[in-house]
């Protein structure tokens, strides 16, 4: 039976507003940024433009290394404190961002909001579990992400708005104003979702043995890869569409509206997921989505190349916004593969794949930024190796997967 688990805490509508301004914060530390990149590095004394793109990497990072312990740490204290943890540090790494004088304690202050932010956003799916279950939770998943597709298409506007006005600083103060009234909404109207009883104790021991499970499995493995592979491409574009937009392409103030247009590429894809994924199933769409991702980028890399790495806006738009609903259906898909044959360990199994394919997209991703040379070639062949690694990763493990069905061949 799908329903909800209990009636305590605030009513749907107001839960799923909750859980979506506190999984969207980590959306909101690396998008309101983007349009003040220049500014920060200028101010900082930056030498360098393509360091500027640290800003972002080290959000990653700090998100990366966080997602493993909140999710086992709320199982032990409960949620409603391993949350208030992570709110602690994103709110110190915040008013570090905020005072910063030099560029490496600007870096500190992003790596500890990171480290922080993946409080809020781990935690609250596990909470999310507690309170619902089958059809129910898919459909609070469900308002959730579309919440979370809507930041990336307007926080740099945001951003924007606030640079008109005001300096740099002032997107950090705004983002620990977000922070704070989302915890005070979650502290004053939603209860504790883990009783006592229900604790299990701290053990990293758990944590190593769900990392073990997951690189021996070559399911999990291979698709935690791949969404490692194809996040660190989106990586690479978040860190260098600044650049590229507003600089190379002088749209100066009209960045956050073509930022705006790739974001909702990528939304409509999740919609058109939610729509396809029972007629078609997982693995086909995934297949059909990564053969146009790799096709379009290879022969975006030859244009990329024939064009001196200065194709006209409307080419790169043309070839950007398929690839990012491309990209859209890939996400939801490669999760949801990487996690099926880890059921019986959903909470840290989840913890282990997001934490696992964070890192290896961190130093890739910021791989092809700091390649950025003043054109999109980087960029374009970032997209295009890291598709065709993807779809060598599916092969192997789709491989494994139907030679451990038919299991040992007799011998002849």
């Amino acid at each position: 039976m799908s329903h909800s688990r209990t009636v305590t805490g605030p009513r749907l509508g107001e839960f799923v507003a909750l859980m979506a301004l506190m999984t969207s914060l980590v959306a909101m530390a690396i998008d309101l940024m983007l349009p003040a990149l220049s500014d920060i590095g200028a101010d900082l004394g930056v030498q360098q433009e393509n360091a500027n793109q640290l800003v972002v990497t080290m959000i990653f990072l700090g998100l990366a290394l966080g997602q493993l312990f909140y999710g086992a740490l709320s199982d032990t204290i409960g949620r409603k404190r391993a949350i208030y943890l992570g709110y602690a540090v994103f709110f110190a790494g915040s008013l570090l961002s905020i005072f910063a004088v030099s560029f490496p304690m600007m870096l500190a202050g992003r790596l500890l909001q990171g480290l922080g932010v993946a409080g809020p956003r781990g935690v609250s799916m596990a909470l999310i579990r507690d309170r619902f279950e089958g059809r129910a939770m898919a459909q609070v998943m469900s308002f959730i992400t579309v919440v979370f597709i809507l930041v990336p298409v307007i926080a740099p506007a945001l951003g924007q708005a606030i640079l008109l006005v005001a300096d740099w600083r002032a997107i950090f103060v705004v983002l620990f104003i977000l922070g704070v009234i989302s915890l005070l909404w979650f502290a004053l109207r939603q209860p504790e979702t883990l009783p006592a009883a229900r604790r299990a104790p701290f053990s990293a021991r758990r944590i190593a043995r769900a990392l073990r499970e997951v690189l021996s499995n070559p399911i999990a493995l291979g698709y935690t890869l791949m969404a490692g592979l194809i996040a660190a491409a989106l990586q690479g574009y978040l860190s260098s569409a600044q650049q590229i937009f507003q600089f190379q392409y002088g749209l100066g103030t009209l960045f956050p509206l073509i930022f705006a247009v790739n974001a909702i590429a990528i939304g409509l894809a999740s919609f058109v997921n939610g729509r396809l994924v029972m007629r078609y199933g997982m693995r086909t769409l995934l297949r059909v989505a990564l053969l146009i991702l790799c096709a379009l980028s290879v022969i975006f890399v030859g244009v990329a190349l024939a064009t001196g790495g200065q194709p006209p806006l409307w080419l790169f738009m043309a070839y950007l916004m398929p690839s990012f609903f491309c990209i859209g259906i890939l996400f939801g898909n490669m999760n949801a593969l990487a996690m099926e044959p880890l059921g019986h360990i959903a909470g840290v199994g989840a913890a282990v794949v997001g934490s696992l394919s964070t890192l290896l997209a961190t130093p890739l991703g910021a791989g092809i930024g700091q390649a950025y040379n003043g054109t999109v070639t980087p960029l374009a062949l970032g997209f295009a190796a890291f598709g065709l690694g993807a779809l060598v990763l599916m092969r192997w493990a789709e491989g494994r997967r139907a030679s451990s069905r038919q299991g040992p061949q007799p011998v002849a």
